[in-house]
Order: C-alpha cells, then structure tokens, then sequence
C-alpha cells in the first residue's frame, strides 16, 4: 500500500504504514455496507463506537473532503430535504482496503494482547 492511499488522515507512526486515527476507521466503517449522508454517518458512528464517539459536523465534513480527495470515499448522490442538500458518501475500493488493512492490524493487536493478558494470569501475576 503506498503512502499516497492513505493520504493524510493519520498519524504519523516509525512503522511500516499510517494507523488510522478512531474517528476516521469509524468513519469508513460507518459507510462500508451502504452509502450514508453526513448526519446518518453521525448516528452509525455513535452507534457503532457504543456511544463513545460523537463526531461534531466540522469534524465530519472536514474528514469526509479529506478522504474523498484521498480516494477512499465518493460521493454517491445528492438530495434536497427540506430545503437542505443532502450529500450521500460511499466507500470506494480503496476505502475499503485501508479499513481492511487496519480491522485486520486491529484484529492481531488485539489477538496479541490477549494471549500476553493470558500469560500473566497462567504466571498468577495479580
């Protein structure tokens, strides 16, 4: 994956790649199974992060211009609800490698961390 996919939503790291900061993988996971207008991307990332992160709409669309220059969004359509545009964002394939990449960094960091949590209990470690 080249530094150019991952654009600049992320944290600097000494790694091999950027990790994505929470509110941008929430972001891309909130779009990944159908396109959502910016206050659905709200609720799902609320909804999704159990109530811990509550985007602000600045945060929001800041991020979104980010990631649709990036590539990893689209925008998939527009509407007028009364009186208001509407815009709908959807995951692009590249958005849904980097989500991919980083669930799947996620999901050995996480694997890792267990099996060092179970090595301290088996050692009676308190």
């Amino acid at each position: 994956m080249s530094s150019k996919t991952f654009g600049g939503i992320y944290r600097q790291t000494v790694y091999s790649r950027p990790v994505l900061r929470e509110p941008t993988f929430l972001i891309l996971s909130a779009v990944a199974p159908e396109p959502l207008h910016g206050y659905g991307i709200i609720q799902a990332v609320e909804r999704i992060s159990g109530g811990r992160i509550t985007l602000r709409a600045g945060t929001l669309y800041s991020a979104l211009e980010r990631m649709v220059g990036d590539r990893w969004l689209r925008v998939e359509g527009e509407e007028v609800v009364d009186g208001r545009l509407r815009r709908y964002y959807q995951l692009t394939e590249i958005g849904a490698e980097v989500l991919s990449i980083e669930t799947q960094t996620l999901e050995a960091n996480a694997k890792a961390a267990r099996q060092q949590l179970a090595l301290r209990i088996k050692a009676g470690v308190a």
